[in-house]
């Protein structure tokens, strides 16, 4: 006799169900109003649960935010040494720290993600990363002249955008397989000059 009361055979509704809701929350949530203005909070009382539960599964946003986009890796991860980095070293550095994390094991996952998003509804939370954490983190140590700063990091974000195609979604060759360092120290001025450098209506 049958004992699961007509019910389908397979895992009961439980933890795997609200983490999923929260992550579907959070997308949304996201790409709606940003990260900065998108709390755990808030999150939380969408997904019908509490705040702490969020920091469990998800532990801070930023981590929350990554899972959302699949992204295998806490940017602050990344981005968080950036802020010891001397201000006149950021054009070489942040190639130097993404170059190698793109061509890592995690790689693929983050351009698989990459290429869905951009042909689907995700664009908003990749522009929410950029404005939101990026822009943060490096924006405000090169707000020279007060303002600047958002423009400097979407020049650079214009660069790297650039190598990001034509090394692993176009593989132009032999781009595609330069070192990981020669990309770095030639793309550098060019990152270093929208960072610090004087440009054209900005100063």
């Amino acid at each position: 006799m049958s004992t699961n009361n007509g019910k389908r055979p397979g895992r009961p509704p439980g933890p795997s169900d609200t983490r999923d809701r929260i992550l579907g929350n959070a997308r949304e949530m996201f790409a709606r109003s940003g990260i900065g203005k998108t709390s755990i909070r808030s999150i939380a009382a969408a997904s019908g649960v509490d705040s702490a539960l969020v920091h469990h599964y998800f532990g801070t946003k930023e981590q929350l935010f990554a899972a959302a986009v699949h992204i295998p890796i806490d940017p602050l991860l990344v981005l968080g040494p950036m802020r010891e980095v001397p201000v006149d070293q950021l054009g070489l550095v942040l190639p130097s720290l993404l170059l190698p994390l793109w061509d890592s094991e995690m790689g693929p996952a983050f351009l698989a993600t990459l290429r869905s998003t951009l042909s689907g509804d995700g664009v908003g939370l990749f522009r929410s990363f950029l404005q939101d954490v990026i822009a943060v983190e490096v924006g405000k140590r090169v707000d020279d002249p007060p303002g600047s700063g958002r423009i400097r990091v979407q020049f650079v974000a214009s660069q790297l955008v650039g190598v990001v195609m034509a090394r692993y979604i176009l593989e132009l060759e032999p781009f595609a397989s330069l070192p990981v360092d020669q990309i770095a120290e030639t793309i550098a001025p060019n990152l270093q000059r929208y960072l610090t450098g004087e440009l054209p209506g900005l100063n």
